[in-house]
Order: structure tokens, then sequence, then C-alpha cells
């Protein structure tokens, strides 16, 4: 089954789907293994584990889709793609939606800011014609619709906290992105739990909503966002800020006390489901295959440069 087919099954379940954001192969396996039923690509955390370089549009899409295709192989649940602006006019839309829909992506969103962009909750965004990104949705439900049906796309609106912007223009834009065709809407930077439920109420289409750590729209609680009815809920960068942290405790630690930190490390690690790191990142599953393809003497010499036999 397609992973779109298993997340519009999910969304219609009616439960808000709360979705962390992950920023390569390794952290999406850890976000599966934690019990998620959908992760986010986060575009911050991305340009950051990438690049080492704020969200500002440095990401190509070259670089996004690559990462998106590493990231839905990697994982058996849908992955959700920021496709920032969709890299161009309605023209260029057409190729990115081809794309991600071709690297694995049950879904994306794609916002109505200038580019180059910026991360959603900061300072001065502009966005583009109402009637520009009009045509970049409709473009993309074209090859959606062609290519698979079921690939959801979300349409982020930035007017909220752009120049010259505010919630009365969302909800304008909101309506006008919905009647072109978006399945879900995006409505970024709300100040408010009230905003979030004034736009829900007017605009009457699946809504996503972003509780990022750190940023300016206020932490929901899962419970109160059910009440509400919203359909999905992202953390988009707190994984990334969290593996910084375990990052430099190491650094700091390792740096500090060397191999004594990495043993008291290593007993810590036993009670997490990582303690056994080569079974996590799938050894037992290729020593399968090799006893399944491989000649024994190539079996053999594989057990006898690595030293590891894992269990079968």
């Amino acid at each position: 089954m397609r992973k779109s087919t298993l997340l519009r099954k999910l969304l219609a379940e009616g439960r808000t789907t709360v979705k962390p954001g992950a920023y390569d192969a390794f952290s999406a396996k850890i976000l599966e293994m934690a019990g998620f039923k959908a992760i986010g690509i986060s575009g911050y955390a991305l340009s950051m584990s990438l690049l080492g370089k704020p969200d500002v549009g440095f990401t190509t899409m070259t670089e996004v889709v690559t990462a998106c295709r590493y990231i839905a192989q990697a994982v058996n649940i849908p992955v959700i793609a920021d496709a920032d602006t969709g890299y161009g006019n309605a023209i260029n839309v057409m190729r990115t939606t081809e794309e991600f829909i071709m690297a694995g992506a049950a879904a994306f969103h794609i916002e109505d800011q200038e580019f180059p962009k910026r991360c959603g909750h900061t300072s001065g965004k502009k966005v583009i014609p109402t009637a520009e990104m009009v045509g970049k949705i409709r473009a993309a439900v074209k090859v959606r619709d062609e290519l698979d049906k079921d690939f959801v796309i979300i349409a982020r609106c930035d007017a909220r906290g752009a120049v010259g912007g505010g919630l009365d223009e969302l909800i304008c834009r909101a309506k006008a992105y919905r009647d072109a065709g978006a399945d879900m809407l995006f409505p970024e930077a709300l100040l408010s739990e009230e905003e979030l439920q004034k736009v829900a109420e007017e605009v009457q289409i699946p809504i996503h909503y972003n509780r990022s750590a750190g940023g300016i729209s206020p932490l929901i609680p899962l419970e109160r966002l059910q009440e509400m009815g919203i359909a999905m809920a992202s953390d988009a960068v707190t994984s990334l800020i969290s593996a910084g942290k375990g990052l430099y405790e190491y650094a700091t630690g390792f740096h500090r006390d060397d191999i004594n930190y990495s043993k008291k490390l290593l007993g810590e690690i036993k009670i997490t489901p990582l303690a056994n790191f080569h079974e996590f990142a799938g050894f037992p599953l290729i020593r399968k295959w090799e006893q399944e393809f491989l000649p024994a003497e190539e079996q053999n010499k594989y057990e006898t440069t690595t030293g590891y036999k894992p269990p079968v």
C-alpha cells in the first residue's frame, strides 16, 4: 500500500495526527520506533543538519527530495515533506510535485511566501499574490491526480505574520487555497488558541497546526487539539534540538572524561531500544539475506573480517 494511502486512512480516523520532524533517516527510524504514525521532514532541521545554516531558502529541491527519498525508504510510516515555496512558479511546482511523489512522500506542504523564503516563525516574511499561489496549488493537484490520487497537498499560508498581513488576510487566502484543491490548510505563525479555532471554523478544511517548541505559536495540548478537530499537529524542530543537546553533552563529557564518559554512556543506553545498536541498524536482516543468497565462502569471509555474528 502506498504511504499516501496510509496517510489518508490515518487522517480518516478523525484523531489528531502528531507529526514530529525528522531531518535524516536515522532520526526518522527513532521517531518511528517511538510509536509515531507519521513524521514530517522539517525544512528548518534539514537546513541546519545538512548545511549548518538557517532556514532562509538555502536548500534546493534536489537536496530536499534526496533527503525525502532516504527518509521514506527508511521507515514504514507516511512521510510529509516540506517543499518550501515549491521551488519556483506554478510550472516549477509541477515538477516539484512529481519529484516528491516519486521519492515516496505521502504529502507535502508548499507555502505562499516570496522566494527566498524564511522560517515561518521569524519576522520579515513577504507573501506572493493569492492568485499566484492558487495557480501553484492547481498545478500540484493536476500532477497529483495523474501520479498518485492519494498524495496529500497541504497549503501553508504565512499571511498572519507577513509584512502587511494579518488573520483576516490568512482566512481569505485559505478559502481560495481550499477551493483550488488543497487537501489541508497549514496556517503558520498563529498567536493564540482562539486564532486557530477561528481559522478552523471559517475555512472548513482539515487543519495542520505547527506547535514547535521555541516557536511563536502556543503549545496547545493534544487533548485540546482533538476537541477542536485539528487534523494534524507538527513538532518540527524539537527532535533536532534534542539531538543537539545529546551530542553536546557527549562532546563535552568525552572531551572532559575520555573513555570513562563513553563507558558511562554505554551503561545508560542499555535501558533503551538502542542498546543493541547493530540490531537497530538492521544487521540481523542483512545476515539473513547473506545466508539466503551468498555462497558459503562469502559468508565465512564476512564473519572473519568483521567478527560480527548477529542473531538470525
